[in-house]
């Protein structure tokens, strides 16, 4: 039995046995190529979550890739031990995947000498460039308890597809990362709620969930250069995947500021329901990062949760690259609107 991945037609891709364990060399009589005998894909949670054995990502083959796409349309967010991608290796991979995109300046975040097209999760990278760990900051303004669930880079009107995170360095405990299937927190809503999403949109804008205070300098000053480089849209609340057609719940606690066509009383409490509905225990699975870890995830379907549990002083320093996205488009045919900001464009590869 062979499985076509849209955008990859005809690379063989292991069967699923009844322990949702994938194993390329089940597929040898199939077709499977020699280089995918002993990858295993293992699920390891109820609604989004694979670990990935037997495959070194920087000597990947096309028929690894087509495996790996195929793996994140159906368990959403992948992980790979003991990889040893360096910056290069990282972006090499990404490209793989498809154009590569990032926030533009000056927006754009602390990156690697010679490599733009990463961005560098690091709050000590981030106090060294700037005086100060942004993320840190504003972890105490959030304006709720899950105000740090976010989906990658929502306010621009055609967000990231995938992205591809890299460890580093990590702490000797704390500091894993959380993500949560927006696909089966749409199907966990009843059938009124499901039919309300779909006509709804909503407006992403950065910062959306954080108080902001006009008279604090460097609040002041954040939000100038928000007002001097705007990015926002608006999205529909549900969105159609093309490849499965499947509906995500695509709303986050960062990044949507309301509801449109709504009072902001009404606005208020739909999204603190689908909040609610989005980031349910059950829907989420959790990396205990290991130096040399590698997590791909599907930007469509998923929101993540950053950690705020490391120990102080301890390193804890990751590598992100993103791939280029398309405008989301909801149940009823609405596509995604920019409100401020140009779309995402993809990079060349001397990442300009």
């Amino acid at each position: 039995m062979t499985i076509s991945q849209a955008g990859s037609p005809g690379f063989p891709v292991p069967k699923m046995s009844a322990s949702h364990q994938h194993r390329a060399d089940d597929g040898a009589a199939a077709g499977a190529t020699p280089d995918l005998a002993g990858i295993r894909v293992q699920r390891i949670a109820g609604y989004l979550g694979a670990g990935i054995e037997g495959l070194r990502l920087g000597e990947a083959s096309d028929g690894i890739i087509a495996v790996l796409r195929s793996a994140l349309l159906e368990h959403q967010v992948l992980f790979m031990r003991g990889q040893d991608l360096d910056h290069a290796a990282h972006v090499a991979f990404a490209r793989r995947w498809g154009e590569i995109t990032r926030r533009p300046p000056p927006h754009r975040g602390v990156f690697p000498e010679g490599f733009p097209e990463i961005l560098t999760v690091d709050p000590q990278a981030e106090h060294d460039l700037f005086g100060l760990d942004f993320e840190g900051r504003y972890r105490g303004r959030w304006t709720s308890c899950d105000a740090g669930w976010h989906t990658d880079l929502t306010p621009a009107v055609n967000p990231p597809s995938v992205s591809i995170l890299r460890a580093e360095a990590v702490p000797s405990f704390g500091g894993d990362t959380q993500w949560a299937s927006l696909t089966a927190a749409y199907d966990g809503l009843s059938a009124p709620l499901q039919d309300l999403a779909c006509e709804l949109r909503a407006e992403h804008a950065f910062f959306a969930g954080c108080q902001m205070i006009a008279h604090d300098e460097l609040d002041a000053r954040v939000l100038a250069v928000n007002r001097e480089h705007p990015l926002a849209c608006v999205h529909p609340v549900v969105r159609v995947i093309p490849e499965t057609g499947k509906r995500a719940l695509f709303v986050n606690p960062a990044s949507v500021s309301r509801i449109m066509g709504v009072s902001a009383a009404e606005s208020r409490h739909l999204l603190g329901l689908f909040f609610e509905e989005a980031t349910r225990p059950e829907y989420t699975v959790r990396h205990q990062w290991r130096a040399g870890d590698v997590a791909i995830w599907d930007n469509r379907v998923t929101a993540h949760l950053s950690p705020g549990d490391a120990p102080a002083g301890e390193r804890r320093r990751l590598h992100r690259v993103t791939i280029m996205g398309d405008r989301p488009v909801g149940p009823d045919g609405f596509t995604s609107e920019a409100v401020a900001g140009d779309p995402f464009y993809p990079l060349s590869p001397e990442g300009e």
